[in-house]
């Protein structure tokens, strides 16, 4: 038998007679609205245990959803069970909207649910994801080729706070990766620049731009009240330096590194996870010679590749600020550009690490810079 379909303004019209509407949809979707005087009950919920929620097989019941689709599938099921009087309203809650009808909607600005509304829809973000992300901070060390991406990812992606940290400013060569910056912006602070790129994006995003390179004497600064960091330094002095502070302040680093067509991503958790989770010592419990670890001036880079790193680390911070997904802690994760292959090395934490090993207290900071010249 075919399903009776009604038009929305018919809906309302049983429904102002008595009929009972029901909103299938996942709770997620019903968060961004309904029709007014559904009831919301999920779709698996309502076909397994249909008496429950409607125990008049007779009652008159109207199915919605947000095409169609699922409230005839759901009608049909329902049909089979018993219910003679049951309708799907043909284009759902997208039409019912469309057509003006009375709706329940949560107090949001028509920008955040326009510009989000992708995420809106997905089970694991949804409002109250959406919400934490606007609601979290990031730290970027660097607003070059890593912080490109990642920055814009995590501004488009909806991250509250951005504060972005790099002394440096554009340059020619710079533009053939890093894409936060422009010809006309030749000679203008990197974070400055980048700020103009991420506020015309979304002006939703505040941008905290600071001319600074990260230091011993100002990288917990840098670090306060942040959620998390995002590790786009081009030398190994700021990588042990934000190792050692994101342990010791408890901060989750997202790692990663480029060289000619390779690169690599982690996520360094030890701050959290004592004796669990690896931290950058771990791995690297001395830096390379100088000679052996050229940076991108010296070495070269494909320009694309920090891209795709980058984006991966963006991926990462957003996991963890929804705490979903498993993120990359305990996992270094290889990228090979002329192969176009991952491949995936287990970390495990370091029991003898000067930094996070269990019950060791903070060492200080040190001279960074030294430490990695071997002096």
């Amino acid at each position: 038998m075919g399903i009776r379909e009604l038009t929305p303004v018919e809906a309302l019209e049983r429904l102002q007679a008595g009929a009972l509407l029901i909103d299938v949809r996942a709770e997620h979707e019903r968060a961004l609205g309904m029709a007014s005087g559904a009831r919301g009950i999920v779709r698996e919920q309502l076909e397994a245990d249909p008496a429950a929620s409607i125990p008049d097989r007779d009652m008159e019941v109207l199915l919605i959803c947000q095409s169609g689709r699922r409230s005839h599938d759901t009608a049909l099921a329902l049909y089979a069970k018993g219910y003679t009087r049951v309708a799907s309203i043909a284009g759902g809650t997208t039409a019912w909207d469309m057509e003006c009808l009375p709706m329940a909607k949560p107090d949001l600005d028509a920008d955040f649910s326009e510009r989000y509304s992708r995420h809106l829809r997905l089970p694991d973000v949804g409002l109250d994801g959406q919400k934490k992300l606007e609601a979290a901070r990031v730290l970027l060390i660097g607003a070059g080729g890593l912080g490109s991406p990642a920055a814009f990812y995590l501004a488009a992606a909806g991250v509250g706070t951005l504060r972005l940290a790099d002394d440096d400013v554009v340059d020619r060569s710079n533009l053939q990766r890093q894409i936060l910056h422009t010809e006309a912006r030749i000679g203008i602070a990197k974070v400055d620049s980048a700020a103009t790129t991420l506020s015309a994006l979304n002006p939703r995003t505040k941008i905290e731009a600071v001319a600074e390179r990260v230091t011993s004497g100002n990288v917990e600064r840098l670090l306060d009240g942040v959620d998390v960091v995002i590790d786009g330094a081009d030398n190994f002095p700021a990588r042990y330096l934000l190792n050692d502070a994101c342990v010791k302040l408890g901060k989750p680093l997202v790692y990663g590194a480029v060289h000619r067509f390779e690169g690599q991503t982690s996520v360094f958790d030890a701050g959290r996870q004592r004796g669990v989770a690896p931290c950058y010592r771990c791995l690297f419990p001395e830096p390379p010679p100088p000679e052996a670890a050229p940076n991108c001036a010296e070495a070269g880079v494909l320009g694309v590749l920090p891209g795709v790193v980058g984006l991966l680390q963006a991926t990462e911070a957003i996991k963890l600020i929804l705490g979903i997904g498993e993120p990359l802690t305990g996992r270094l994760l290889h990228f090979d550009a002329l192969a176009l292959r991952f491949r995936e090395t287990r970390l495990s934490p370091d029991p003898d690490c000067a930094v996070c090993a269990p019950g060791a207290p903070f060492p200080g900071y040190i001279d960074y810079t030294a430490f990695c010249s071997g002096r």
